[in-house]
């Protein structure tokens, strides 16, 4: 079933027109558009349940472009000439990606772009991680992003990754998740004995470098070998005196599983997540509990969106950028020249020639929905938000005019005529919208790839599925947000 535009869309009552209103997205629902509700949740659960890296989430998004027609900018014929309705990609380094159809008007005119991130919080493994302490053996971690380092402890954990082994060859880790996996685990410390660690502010409870990750407890089995006199006897046991005997045999099942030594673990890119996927919330099965949300659900929307686009006017871009939770920094993150560089070599394939007013003029021709979450208003906790003006569960796709932290530090902040056209297209497109900022002003905030490509003189508003728990191990969003974050998105890219 596809994305419908009809049917729904924010109510104002006839006889009050002066004021508004942002209606619960499932009231404003036929039978027909609720199934499709449901259905593109199924999908989104499936999407994310594989994407528990930015890697695997890149992978997931090239496996939906290929099947689709879309093709490699890196392997284009010799003399191809860009036309209206062509469909291309880019992949940077397996962490992020561009997807593109082409429009009919010259790409010197603009381009329609829904750009979001597919990083997440998470705990990546030290370069030296794997040590054995009382007969147990352990992962050294740094954690990633903002997170609160209590909510890691006593859940169950997977351990995600590649390493490159002695030939070269890259090797997928993943143990945690699949059926008959052990999951891993941090502990914590025992009611009992926690009088001085409860009397601690709860951002010191847990520190950093107590988030080390329980990974085995079994001794390296001692191997038959020939005595001198030919009878059988053992060999010496691992380590130094015998030592590090658990963290030996790891090694070995290491080493039979994916053909990997400590040599490699130091150079691996390693993440702890979450085990498990995603699962329906609440009796109604209204929302969605997975890792991740935040930002691979505006990720999958725009995915859903620009697979739904045809042959624009000017050329619609989804952009999946990596690193968005540490600043966007780095040749994978939005800070990078990579995309700059993706939109240059299209305007030399199109005009035949090149120089860099053209690229300039495009991007500041731009229009942009930087598609990041936003923080659901959550009554457990309504002393954190100006209940006035934050996203709620279930009334749509949230417009942000700014982000940033206190005094909007760090936020592109929207031009108010920008936003008026972004929600007046959501009207006419039947997208239930509505309108938010993170939190009370002095309560703490936030920021998204908004203002990258804002000082490329694009026109860029942030525009995002609202989000309970968010950077938690799991978080929760509701399926009609999900919804209309597609249909919002699609609107957008297809003009």
């Amino acid at each position: 079933m596809t994305i419908s535009n009809e049917n729904t869309g924010n109510s104002i009552d006839a006889k009050d027109r002066l004021s508004h209103s942002f209606p619960l997205v499932w009231e404003q629902l036929d039978e027909k558009e609720t199934a499709a509700v449901f259905e593109v949740a199924e999908r989104y659960k499936a999407f994310i349940t594989a994407s528990k890296t930015e890697r695997l989430c890149a992978a997931e998004i090239l496996r939906a472009a290929e099947k689709n027609g879309y093709r490699d900018m890196d392997q284009l014929p010799e003399g191809y000439v860009p036309k209206a309705g062509d469909k291309l990609y880019r992949v940077n380094r397996g962490k992020a990606l561009v997807m593109m159809v082409l429009g009919r008007s010259p790409l010197e005119t603009g381009m329609h772009i829904v750009g979001s991130h597919i990083d997440a919080p998470r705990l990546d493994l030290k370069p030296v991680p794997l040590y054995e302490d009382t007969d147990m053996a352990f992962f050294k971690t740094h954690y990633y992003g903002g997170v609160k380092k209590y909510q890691w402890t006593s859940i169950p954990l997977a351990l995600y990754g590649t390493a490159r082994k002695e030939n070269g060859e890259l090797v997928d880790i993943r143990i945690g998740d699949d059926a008959g996996d052990p999951v891993l685990f941090i502990t914590d410390l025992l009611p009992h004995l926690a009088k001085d660690q409860v009397t601690k502010p709860l951002g010191e409870a847990i520190t950093g470098e107590g988030l080390n990750v329980l990974a085995g407890s079994i001794p390296r089995r001692q191997k038959p070998q020939e005595t001198p006199e030919g009878a059988k006897g053992t060999e010496p046991d691992a380590g130094s005196n015998g030592k590090d005997k658990v963290k030996s045999h790891l090694l070995e099942l290491l080493e039979a599983r994916y053909g990997i030594t400590e040599r490699e673990l130091i150079t691996a890119e390693l993440e702890i997540v979450p085990a498990g996927g995603a699962r329906d919330v609440g009796l109604d099965r209204g929302m969605i509990s997975s890792y991740g949300h935040d930002d691979r659900v505006c990720a999958f929307a725009s995915l859903e969106a620009i697979l739904g686009i045809e042959a624009p006017d000017k050329t619609a871009v989804a952009y999946f950028t990596d690193k968005e939770e540490v600043g966007s920094m780095g040749n994978t993150g939005a800070e990078s020249a990579f995309f700059e560089t993706t939109i240059a070599e299209l305007l030399l394939l199109e005009q035949g020639s090149y120089h860099d007013l053209m690229l300039r003029r495009a991007l500041a021709r731009t229009e942009v929905l930087s598609a990041d979450v936003s923080a659901g208003f959550d009554p457990n906790y309504a002393e954190a938000y100006d209940k006035r003006n934050s996203g709620m569960m279930g009334r749509g796709l949230e417009i942000m005019k700014y982000t940033g932290v206190r005094g909007k530090s760090g936020s592109s902040d929207a031009n108010g005529e920008f936003f008026d056209k972004v929600a007046r297209l959501f009207e006419a497109n039947a997208v239930c919208w509505q309108v938010g900022e993170l939190g009370k002003v002095d309560q703490g905030g936030g920021g998204t790839i908004a203002y990258i490509l804002a000082n490329k003189g694009a026109e860029v508003i942030d525009c995002g599925v609202p989000v309970l728990s968010m950077h938690a191990p799991f978080e929760v969003i509701s399926k009609a947000d999900l919804y209309m974050a597609a249909k919002g998105y699609r609107a957008f890219l297809n003009r």
